[in-house]
């Protein structure tokens, strides 16, 4: 069970810090503060030092920027969410207190840059203020020049004394961040840095420390969202790819751009979404498997090739990180609106396999999966993250990657003979020999995005085309029943379960353990297979009397979402409706449990 809805550990011995297993810090600003590292620093480290880490961001999505804020919980033990209310809110301007004051738990820290900020009487009572000169003494500590560039890392400092954070570890981090600058910007930073931490607290805060971690034992990597699928690509044997730029994939296409020549891979950036899919099909073609990223607007350009590539049967991974829709929409902002897209986009019956992590660990697993589903079953799979798993950072356990790693390299062996759209091959699973391979009986087969025959060759007999449409479907009905039908989180039946898919797992599971606490037994469902679904949904949806799936995307004209549309068309139940958000933001625990209690007054008084 998460720490959010534990008792809090919080003992004081005679001297000295008082000892905490969890921390909310939110910190806000405006883009160019550099809020985000400070953030990026207090994750990396809660992962160093075996702790459990989650994050949440907004930034604004113009170039000149604008308010932002970076949350950053850190816990002792399990995470489930960035949480629900702050403990500690760090505000470097008036807007910054007065936008983000009410996000603080009844009772919490508010330190706020003096230099910028005036307190108001009206909430001083609430909260406990502490206000610092942060932008003066910033300039004290590293010189005029430096202007306030550096307070960011004196907030650190501060952030290190007040809960006793490792010093040693915090330095090396600061000192890798900036490796290869000049030796004086590095100076700066620490001597920012260290001004912060020697700055006395005594007089106006307690100070705090975390009690050890329950995953002490384990080593740990620290990584976002982004991160993970990159390297997730590159573990699974990925060493071609192609993109154009777009917010948040972006972060993808520029880690795979680096990192690939190291392993003898390449990454093409090119002139557009179409050319991009286009040249990773070819790609796919010559024998292995190739990706192509993009978010919402760019997956909508990819849509015409992709029909070719499940036409052609060509293996293939997309990267979609769904972003607020529809058109350019909201660039820097959480949606899950893409799912119709992905699973019904293009022209005539094209069906792919569509796959949605639930956090930066399985971002990293479903990297890997995506690219030996589209091996074995021979089509486009389609990988759904988001903004909020882009952008979060967590830590996990470090993966076995002698273990995990693979070689995907084209076997270029001889065949005696080769149909790659063989009509009898069991389930319809058929592959493709890479070109250049020598078929021993001459007959040499097309890829084409013409209907065909088992060759490849084009053809409009009417039987053909029917018999290659079912083979292409009784792929995914063979993966269907292949896949590990999905476990109930709580109750194995009861009167509500509520299903999620994406990032918002972990609100939805603290949901069901905050209801518990208050004597509501509901239950969860995580669906990670959008298509094909699973078997066995059926059997589970049987022993509930209603199933509210939450989505980030609009209830629609018939008031459920797009998981809960392709679920009800499935499974034909009205009581399978939508609990629905589209303000751009992630899922707060105790929003849930409010909307879904609404939900349910309809049914409870008409009984």
């Amino acid at each position: 069970m998460s720490n959010m809805l534990s008792q809090e550990v919080a003992t004081r011995s005679p001297a000295g810090p008082r000892q905490v297993s969890d921390v909310v810090i939110r910190i806000a600003g405006n883009s160019q503060d550099g809020i985000q590292a400070i953030g990026g620093f207090l994750a990396r480290l809660a992962g160093r030092s075996e702790q459990e880490v989650m994050t949440f961001m907004t930034i604004p999505s113009t170039i000149s920027g604008g308010p932002s804020i970076f949350q950053v919980r850190m816990s002792s033990g399990e995470v489930l969410s960035a949480g629900d209310e702050a403990d500690l809110l760090v505000a470097f301007y008036q807007h910054s207190y007065e936008s983000h004051i009410h996000s603080l738990k009844q009772g919490g820290i508010v330190l706020c840059d003096t230099d910028h900020v005036v307190f108001k009487p009206e909430w001083e009572p609430k909260y406990h203020h502490i206000g610092i000169p942060i932008s003066s003494l910033t300039v004290e500590a590293i010189g005029g020049t430096g202007r306030e560039k550096g307070k960011n890392l004196f907030v650190l400092g501060l952030l290190a004394k007040m809960y006793d954070l490792n010093l040693e570890k915090l330095e090396g981090l600061i000192r890798e961040r900036f490796a290869g600058r000049d030796a004086a910007i590095v100076e700066n930073a620490i001597a920012a840095f260290e001004a912060g931490h020697q700055y006395s607290l005594e007089k106006v805060i307690e100070t705090y420390r975390f009690l050890d971690s329950a995953s002490r034992q384990k080593r740990q990597v620290v990584m976002n969202g982004n991160e993970a699928v990159a390297y997730g690509l590159i573990a699974a044997g990925v060493r071609f790819g192609t993109a154009y730029p777009i917010t948040p994939w972006s972060d993808i296409m520029e880690l795979l751009r680096r990192e690939l020549p190291k392993y003898g891979g390449t990454y093409v950036q090119c002139e557009d979404e179409i050319a991009s899919i286009c040249m990773a099909l070819g790609s796919s073609y010559s024998g292995r498997v190739a990706v192509t990223g993009t978010s919402g607007p760019g997956l909508s350009l990819k849509m015409e090739a992709l029909g070719w590539g499940v036409m052609a049967e060509m293996p293939l991974v997309v990267i979609d990180v769904q972003r607020g829709g529809p058109s350019t929409g909201l660039p820097t902002q959480v949606e899950q609106s893409d799912l119709n897209l992905a699973v019904f986009g293009s022209h005539g019956d094209a069906p792919r396999i569509v796959l949605a992590p639930c956090s930066v660990k399985d971002a990293f697993d479903t990297a890997i999966e995506a690219v030996n589903l589209a091996r074995e079953y021979s089509c486009p799979v389609i990988l759904l993250t988001d903004q909020s798993i882009a952008t979060r950072i967590e830590a996990f356990e470090e993966p076995d990657l002698e273990k995990l790693c693979q070689d995907i390299s084209p076997d270029l062996s001889p065949v005696a003979s080769h149909k790659p759209y063989d009509l009898a091959a069991p389930d319809g699973i058929t592959r493709h020999v890479p070109p250049g391979v020598w078929i021993q009986d001459g007959k040499y087969p097309v890829a084409t995005g013409l209907e065909h025959d088992e060759y490849g060759h084009p053809s409009g007999v009417p039987k053909l085309h029917a018999d290659m449409s079912a083979k292409r479907r009784r792929k995914l009905q063979a993966l269907a029943r292949r896949l590990p039908s999905p476990v109930v989180y709580g109750p194995e039946k009861g009167k509500v379960l509520l299903v999620g898919w994406g990032s918002s797992r972990g609100p939805i599971q603290e949901a069901v353990d905050l209801a518990r606490t208050q004597g509501e037994f509901w239950s969860a469902l995580h669906i990670r297979y959008i298509n094909p679904l699973a078997e066995g949904l059926e059997e589970i949806f049987d022993r509930f009397e209603r199933i509210l799936v939450v989505e980030l995307n609009d209830q629609g004209l018939y008031r459920y979402g797009q998981l809960a549309g392709l679920l009800r068309a499935r499974f034909g139940r009205p009581n399978i409706q939508g609990v629905n958000k589209t303000d751009g933001l992630t899922f707060k625990v105790r929003e849930i449990v409010e909307m879904v209690r609404r939900q349910l007054i309809p049914s409870s008084s008409s009984h």
